[in-house]
């Protein structure tokens, strides 16, 4: 048998930084499946499998033991005093002949996530790098950080090219999207009138509003539409930042030495909140928007930057490079609808 302990420590992960530490385990019918200290204390893993392997992460780190996979394997758990959790394999029974020898053996891993190395032990070993539901979109994003970096050879930089890239490819989608919030901030005049109109007839005002729409050519959720879109790529960019063990002790320049911890002198995060102060003051509200949303949206670039204080240096360049960018095209966007006399 192989077993690997664990001391049964709190999570360090909170709601913008969710990582986990604890286990995981692989058989025949389950690729991949996180095992938690509190499962644990629930009930113990009893699980009969064919190959198989169990494992203890980390942010960054992974020990595994992955038994032979044409074994017969069961994958157990169990807690011991002192607040110790131990998931492991058992193997099967041999009996051995007076005289006679037999090597019985399985592969223990013990080091960083790294996906190339845990796919060469085992298929679905390099599925402890949790992506989760987006990793068919983060692989290649990952890939792509990856192929960066073997050129520029500083993190720092390619996550600034990939960050970059993905906000290039989406341009068309950000512009749909600043279009259609252009023309329906002209349309809130019109609106407001049918509102004084109409009063409290929904059933007039919902259909006024319909021909209003069709006549000026304008989807009320082609504001939204471009945003539902980009959403998956920066929530698959911003979990492979976050997964990837090679930011750990990365410098990016100056006083950024490890790309993976907070940076120690609030620079990033502070930076991070005047662009995000920028965005806002650069897009107007509606009219009509309510003042509590108002002072909501006014809000938010404080609220994030002391969220962004503790996160790791790598995570903050990465949306400090995005606001920058954001920016840059809002500017350009709107010089255009300037033209077309959309403000």
């Amino acid at each position: 048998y192989g077993q690997i302990k664990h001391s049964i420590k709190e999570s360090e992960s909170s709601m913008m930084m969710p990582t986990y530490r604890g286990a995981a385990f692989s058989t025949a019918d389950t690729r991949y499946e996180k095992y938690s200290f509190e499962d644990m204390a629930d009930k113990n893993l009893d699980k009969k499998t064919l190959g198989g392997w169990a494992a203890m992460l980390q942010h960054y780190f992974v020990s595994a033991w992955v038994p032979p996979a044409n074994d017969q394997n069961t994958i157990f758990s169990s807690l011991s005093a002192g607040g110790l959790a131990n998931i492991g394999f058992r193997g099967a029974i041999y009996d051995i002949a007076p005289g006679a020898e037999q090597t019985l053996s399985a592969q223990f891993y013990v080091g960083p996530k790294d996906q190339e190395a845990l796919t060469a032990i085992s298929e679905s070993l390099n599925l402890v790098v949790d992506y989760g539901f987006l990793w068919w979109l983060a692989i290649p994003i990952h890939w792509l950080l990856m192929f960066y970096q073997s050129f520029v050879g500083n993190w720092g930089v390619a996550i600034i090219l990939i960050t970059l890239t993905v906000r290039g490819l989406l341009y068309p989608l950000t512009k749909a999207q600043y279009t259609s919030m252009a023309k329906m901030r002209n349309l809130q005049p019109k609106l407001a009138d049918m509102k004084e109109r109409f009063g409290d007839d929904r059933q007039k005002m919902g259909q006024a509003m319909m021909e209003l729409y069709k006549k000026e050519k304008v989807n009320p959720m082609g504001g939204c539409l471009p945003i539902l879109l980009q959403m998956p790529i920066f929530i698959a960019l911003y979990w492979v930042l976050l997964e990837s063990y090679e930011l750990r002790h990365a410098p990016f320049m100056l006083w950024i030495n490890d790309l993976s911890v907070q940076d120690p002198y609030y620079v990033l995060p502070l930076l991070m909140g005047v662009s995000m102060w920028l965005m806002q003051k650069m897009q107007p509200m509606a009219p009509t928007m309510d003042p509590m949303q108002v002072k909501m949206m006014q809000w938010m670039p404080v609220i994030f930057t002391v969220f962004f204080l503790w996160f790791p240096a790598g995570l903050v360049l990465y949306w400090l490079v995005g606001n920058l960018v954001a920016i840059t095209q809002q500017k350009i966007i709107y010089a255009g609808l300037e033209k077309k006399g959309l403000k």
